[in-house]
This record gives structure tokens, sequence and C-alpha cells, in this order.
């Protein structure tokens, strides 16, 4: 199987195959310098775009330098990535026709207020690259944050230099 890197509708450059996969075919080792998360946060502060994976709790992530870091998000995938022995793998979850872009879910989780939109164009994509727990929690802080908002605002109504307004 070959992989070719070219311009993507999804975002910029992205990965190819140049041969049809078989669903369950590994299509790509996810490799790179293994740095530590904080590592990272310092070293890309500044940069709108990283190559990083995280592996296990996320504490280390690998800073990809090879053809799978190429490989855009879809809210469709085609593939899936596993984590093995230390070792990320980019999986066939269904058949891929030759020259079809490869594509998993970045199933996002870690962004602080980046909104990571989503670009995939699938008929079920839901606007950004966070994973849908993620999605769930962000909505739930944010929902837990305008309800103490609306509490301390009816506060400082009701009371003022000790006297009811």
């Amino acid at each position: 199987m070959g992989l070719i890197i070219r311009s993507s509708a999804i975002h910029a450059a992205g990965c190819y195959t140049t041969t049809t996969v078989r669903k369950g075919t590994r299509v790509a080792e996810y490799t790179g310098r293994r740095i530590s998360k904080q590592e990272a946060d310092i070293r890309y502060q500044d940069s709108p775009v990283t190559y990083l994976f995280g592996l296990g709790d996320g504490s280390v992530v690998i800073d990809g330098h090879c053809a799978a870091m190429f490989i855009n998000h879809s809210c469709n995938a085609n593939c899936e990535t596993s984590e093995e022995e230390g070792r990320v793998w980019v999986t066939a979850i269904k058949k891929i026709l030759a020259g079809d872009e490869i594509t998993y879910d970045y199933c996002l989780y870690d962004g602080g207020d980046d909104e990571a939109q989503c670009n995939c164009g699938a008929k079920n994509c839901r606007g950004t690259m966070y994973s849908l727990e993620e999605i769930r929690r962000r909505k739930k802080a944010a929902k837990k944050a305008r309800k103490e908002a609306s509490k301390e605002s009816q506060g400082k109504r009701r009371v003022k230099d000790g006297a009811r307004v």
C-alpha cells in the first residue's frame, strides 16, 4: 500500500492511499519525538497548528513527523487509532478505495478555549474535532458558569450599600 500527501478539501494537505485498503488493515503509524505535554504546551504556545498525539493519560505526546501527521479529522472517518505498547496505529475501519483521503476522528479532549472547528463536510459533522464526551463536558461547564454568573448578578442587584435596590 502506498500513501501520498496532497492538497485536501478538509484542511490544507491530506494523506491519500494509492491502492484499495481492506477493513482492518494498518494504514500508518503515528511517529515522532515523544515529549511531555508541558513541553508541548510551551513549544507550541503561539502556534495555530500542531501535530501532537496524546499517549495514555495524555502526559506524553508524540510530536508528529511522519505521513500520518497529514491524516485529517473527519466525523465520518474511514480509520481509527489505537495505542499498542506505546505505538500509535491508524487502522482502516472500512474499505478505502484507491485515491481516497485517509481520515480518523481526532476526538480532541484538551484545548482550552479553542473551538477546533471541523471542516470535514460529512452529513453527521458535529462542527468540532472535540469528542462527544468533551462537548458534553464543555456544555455542562458553560451551563454551570452561566448559572453562577446569574446568581452573582442577582445578588449585586438586590443589595447595594446594605440597602435593597
